[in-house]
Parts: C-alpha cells; structure tokens; sequence
C-alpha cells in the first residue's frame, strides 16, 4: 500500500517531526483507516534512498487519515511524497 504524508502534527510550541499524518491510498473513512494500525511505515529519500522506518499508531479525524511515529525526524522535504505500507 502507498500513502502520502499530508503534515505533522502540531503543538502548541511548533511541530513534531517525529510524528506526520498519512493519507492512505484508497481509504476514506474512519474504520477504513482502523485496520492499518500497527503496521510498519517506510520513507524513502528521494535522492539518496535512505529509509526512516516508523509506525502507524492513531486515527486522525474522521477522513481516514493516520499518525505515524517514525524513528528520526524526517526533514521538511518529506511533505506531499510518499511512503509504503507494510
């Protein structure tokens, strides 16, 4: 499955780059969305084709989105590419 990182989520101080909402290929509604928790995320960069390997680990809203904790930050270029679902 592919998604596309949609932002961060946000604090009251800024954002977390640790955690991105993910918009998932195909899934519009909230219990859609509930059978993808727990599954594994991979972001590749898209020049060098280095992984950051996270972890779906919430619903967010009603539209099907999810929150996915990565291992390391990932940097502001991954806005709007994409990641595989495992």
């Amino acid at each position: 499955m592919r998604g596309r990182i949609v932002g961060f989520r946000m604090t009251s101080d800024g954002y977390r780059n640790v955690q991105a909402i993910i918009e998932i290929e195909g899934v519009t509604s909230r219990g859609r969305a509930a059978v993808y928790l727990g599954r594994k995320v991979i972001w590749r960069h898209p020049r060098t084709g280095t992984e950051i390997r996270g972890k779906i680990v919430r619903l967010h809203g009603k539209k099907g989105r999810v929150i996915a904790k990565f291992r390391r930050g990932l940097p502001g270029q991954a806005l709007k590419s994409f990641v595989d679902i495992l």
